[in-house]
């Protein structure tokens, strides 16, 4: 990691949109060293009131799908409407060495190319639910820096990936037309937590099936429990890599965003992201506590006790928590 800059200069760098400083803060962030976390932390805080006026975009798909496609497209339409536009790409990670293995800025030219567009690839590193562990403090950072819509790409990794509502306000399920039956395969959880249905790679020889795969999406939506009161999900057909049907993606979201602010769930929506992210992060400080110090001989003891089978792994692990917090 190149060298550090003071908490100001990035504080300043972030808020004049330096897509430089802008990539450093986020390495800064991403990074795991004490050192570099008690900085990233420092900035957070300095960034807070500039965060929360973007519309946050969860998209997900099976591979395959066209999700980086519809990315570019709909960013340089959004762009078009005198948007900026985040890309958080979240990349599968190598199992060696945890790094990004696809590269999507490689596969989003025309969209990097952009001034008001930024790309952002970051390994998962294992992080289960297709989005890395850092990507909600990411979004921070790109809203603080003015954009508009912050488009979080994620893995595509199957059930899990319905985490990624829990930093979005719109859950968009890109769906492509397959043989046979065409709910195989679309986990349960996904659609319960889905509120846009973009069926892409649509043209004139497939399109009777896409309004077979859009009537069977409607029926199974129809025993789903409703999400948002007074919202019944959109399941629109396009291209994009012919840039079809995107404008009736960008009115739904609007739609979406809409219903939710009147409705008073937008602002509790977030609060409740929010707290999450508190959790996730009490567990994550707990289990760094655990490794470190006068508490790590106990930490590897209990390990190897659950590891060994010599007792469960859960009894362990609440021993071990009940010791670090009685000497807390």
């Amino acid at each position: 990691m190149a060298a550090l800059l003071q908490v100001q200069d990035y504080v300043n760098g972030i808020r004049k949109n330096d897509k430089r400083i802008l990539a450093k803060a986020i390495t800064l962030v991403e990074s795991k060293k004490p050192e570099h976390r008690s900085i990233a932390e420092a900035l957070l805080k300095e960034i807070m009131p500039f965060t929360g006026n973007s519309v946050r975009v969860g998209i997900t798909g099976v591979p395959g799908a066209g999700k980086s496609t519809f990315i570019e497209s709909f960013g340089k339409m959004a762009i078009r409407h005198h948007k900026k536009v985040a890309v958080l790409a979240i990349d599968p990670s190598s199992s060696i060495n945890k790094g990004s293995i696809l590269g999507d800025k490689t596969r989003m030219e025309d969209l990097a190319k952009e001034e008001n567009a930024f790309i952002r690839p970051s390994p998962s590193s294992g992080f289960l639910g297709g989005v890395a562990n850092t990507t909600f403090e990411t979004m921070l950072i790109c809203e603080a820096a003015g954009y508009d819509y912050i488009l979080i790409e994620t893995v595509g990794v199957g059930q899990s990936e319905v985490l990624v509502a829990d930093i979005s306000d719109v859950f968009l399920f890109l769906k492509i037309i397959g043989g046979g039956d065409e709910l195989q395969g679309i986990k349960r959880g996904i659609m319960e937590m889905v509120d846009i249905i973009f069926i892409n790679k649509v043209n004139e020889e497939n399109l009777q099936k896409a309004k077979n795969t859009k009537l069977e999406l409607k029926r199974a939506l129809h025993f789903m429990p409703p999400k948002e009161k007074g919202w019944t999900v959109p399941i629109l057909l396009g291209s994009a890599l012919y840039h079809q049907g995107l404008e009736e993606v960008y009115d739904a979201i609007s739609d979406f965003i809409d219903l939710k602010k009147k409705s008073g769930r937008f602002d509790e929506v977030r609060q409740l992201q929010a707290e999450k992210r508190f959790d996730y992060w009490v567990q994550e400080y707990i289990l760094q506590r655990s490794k470190t110090s006068s508490d790590a001989l106990s930490y590897e003891e209990f390990k190897k006790n659950a590891s060994e089978m010599k007792s469960n792994p859960s009894s362990e692990a609440k021993k071990f928590v009940d010791l670090l917090l009685g000497k807390s």
